[in-house]
């Protein structure tokens, strides 16, 4: 039986998807669970599995195309057997056809040769890309269904208008000093770029005394490398708490959707994991449930997939907090960016020994220094640190929380 294989919804909002690369050709077997295709969405590239077996046929969707969610893009056939319906066809988002390169070029930039409607049809996240941009989307030609202006349309007329306003005040400019972003780079430049445009931060800080979790870390690492094999970091011990800590503020673990707050059922801890052209940030799903050993075995996991840009769909779903971690780059502390529709992300500085007041007298302690970016939609100043508060103390003696 024919099974077809669909541009799929791997995130919440998400109206289309980007073929980056087919792993298999045309033609060849494939089986159910084998790596089939990268895709590109608005938050990282993924690998996507095959759905079922079989010969994979028809393929519609070259690389670089961009398909509405839910559309098919291939058929896997039994030997002999033929695709039930033609599928749609779809233009390739390398905008290599000279006229659609031009439309998307000009519409940033008012050129009156690109084609106007007198209805612009766009997706909802086009027309909200196109306010903060400042792109006339009556000028632009769009590559979805039926001419449709899709957010990728939006995001290369931006581009394409800001490269040209360079080159004019620069015309001296060699392109040896252009840097060119690859997709992870691109994707977190948009996402950076439209958390801090929309998203009303606010920022509290605390710094903690880290002797507890220095001691709770170095017993639990001998202990899961001597039974498990799996060595254990700060950051796991971190993710472990937070995730604990969430649990009593449930505002914190909430999200801003649609003008309104949705409290997350989950505690999804995601991490922020440097990769060669930006960040992305990987899931680890129940992780108010998950022991040292689970987080320290699935964080690695993520790590080396993240890494290898070997990311599955799920892996990059459902977070409801993000942690990120520069202390083993010596950073002392620093403020990070919401990832909506999280309500808020932990920036984590590096332990270093500072000279404190105990009781009184001056005494040397290992300290960490925490920052966390709030979406004050979600929550004010008091949830924050009162949050901060009860994560403060979990890390001064994390046995509470993980024993």
């Amino acid at each position: 039986m024919a099974v077809s294989v669909v541009m799929p919804a791997l995130e919440m909002a998400q109206e289309s998807g980007k073929v980056i690369s087919w792993r298999k050709r045309e033609g060849q077997q494939v089986v159910k669970g084998e790596p089939l295709l990268e895709v590109e969405t608005d938050k990282a590239v993924v690998e996507v599995e095959s759905p079922g077996d079989g010969i994979l046929s028809a393929i519609s969707a070259r690389e670089g195309a961009v398909i509405p969610v839910g559309q098919t893009i291939a058929w896997l056939l039994a030997p002999g057997e033929t695709a039930p319906v033609a599928t749609a066809p779809t233009l390739t988002g390398r905008r290599t056809d000279n006229a659609a390169g031009a439309g998307a070029a000009s519409a940033g930039t008012g050129n009156p040769s690109a084609p106007v409607s007198s209805e612009t049809r766009m997706s909802p996240k086009a027309r909200r890309l196109a306010r903060e941009h400042g792109v006339d989307a009556t000028r632009l030609r769009g590559s979805g269904p039926g001419g449709e202006i899709l957010a990728e349309d939006i995001l290369k007329a931006a581009q394409g208008a800001g490269a040209t306003a360079s080159a004019a005040g620069k015309s001296q400019t060699s392109s040896a000093d252009i840097t060119h972003l690859g997709t992870v780079g691109r994707l977190m430049a948009a996402r950076t770029t439209q958390s801090w445009t929309t998203v009303p931060h606010f920022f509290v800080t605390r710094e903690a005394d880290a002797s507890g979790l220095v001691e709770t870390h170095q017993r639990m690492a001998a202990e899961a490398e001597k039974v498990r094999g799996v060595k254990v970091t700060l950051t796991d011990l971190l993710v472990a708490l937070v995730a604990r800590v969430l649990a009593r503020h449930p505002r914190m673990n909430a999200s801003w959707v649609e003008d309104s707050i949705r409290h997350n059922a989950e505690i999804n801890v995601a991490i922020a994991i440097a990769v060669e052209e930006g960040v992305v940030a990987p899931v680890l799903h129940h992780a108010d449930k998950s022991n040292i050993g689970q987080v320290a075995q699935r964080r690695r996991e993520l790590t080396e997939r993240a890494k290898s840009g070997r990311l599955q769909p799920a892996d990059i779903t459902g977070g409801t907090f993000t942690i990120s971690n520069l202390g083993m780059y010596g950073v002392d502390a620093f403020t990070a960016i919401i990832v909506p529709p999280q309500a808020a992300i932990l920036a984590v500085g590096r332990v270093g020994d500072r000279v404190v007041a105990i009781k009184g007298a001056a005494a040397v302690r290992p300290m960490i220094t925490l920052t966390l970016s709030t979406d004050h939609r979600v929550a004010d100043g008091a949830k924050a640190a009162l949050f901060l508060n009860d994560l403060v103390e979990a890390i001064g003696d994390p046995k509470k929380l993980l024993e």
